[in-house]
């Protein structure tokens, strides 16, 4: 009796209530963002009202990437199916772990081109953001650069990201979509054997 007490529970099938939330509101402004940004690169009309649009939109994102990253730190999450590979389980940690760098470093980066080219961090009408860095042109081309190239690449994980999600919900269905989703609970995810199997 007091063996199976002491026994560590199963890790879960899905994650959090509260990951799940964060991570498809957070698909949604990210998918918003991204046309956002593309519109201001392309229509001058519309540049202004899109810039009002791009920063509030950006600092909630930067906001609820440290929410979900203690979220993450904070409770057990699925493990990889054993079907993968220890160099793909790997490799998706890793690009796990990339995407929230990714999200907070082009708020961040945004932030601080406005502030090197002295230009308001506006949230609504009335209320702007401190600068976060001392008005600098070089500063301000530098991290302009940085923050479109990194845009691109999220832009090109992102569509990574969905083929992979794609592919495990309609191919494998092996329990990664469904983790993060509402769906039925999948228990094939572990890598650990059953706790009757351990007896």
């Amino acid at each position: 009796m007091s063996g199976k007490k002491n026994r560590p529970s199963a890790p879960p099938t899905q994650f959090n209530i509260t990951a799940r939330i964060l991570h498809w509101l957070m698909a949604a402004m990210i998918l918003a963002m991204i046309f956002v940004g593309l519109g201001m690169m392309t229509s001058l009309t519309w540049r202004p009202w899109l810039l009002d649009l791009h920063v509030p939109l950006g600092i909630a994102i930067l906001l609820l990437v440290i929410i979900r990253f203690i979220n993450r730190l904070s409770f057990p999450v699925p493990k990889m199916p054993v079907s993968m590979s220890k160099f793909q389980s790997k490799a998706a940690g890793t690009l796990h772990w990339l995407f929230y760098g990714m999200m907070l470093a082009l708020p961040l980066t945004g932030w601080a081109q406005l502030s090197a080219g002295g230009f308001p961090v506006k949230l609504f009408p009335g209320v702007n953001l401190s600068p976060i860095l001392p008005q600098s042109p070089l500063l301000y081309a530098l991290l302009h650069d940085a923050h479109r190239v990194m845009a691109w690449a999220l832009f090109f994980m992102v569509v990574g990201h969905f083929s992979a999600a794609l592919l495990h919900a309609w191919v494998y269905r092996d329990g990664i979509f469904s983790s993060i989703t509402w769906g039925r609970k999948m228990t094939i995810r572990s890598e650990e054997p059953p706790a009757s199997a351990a007896e």
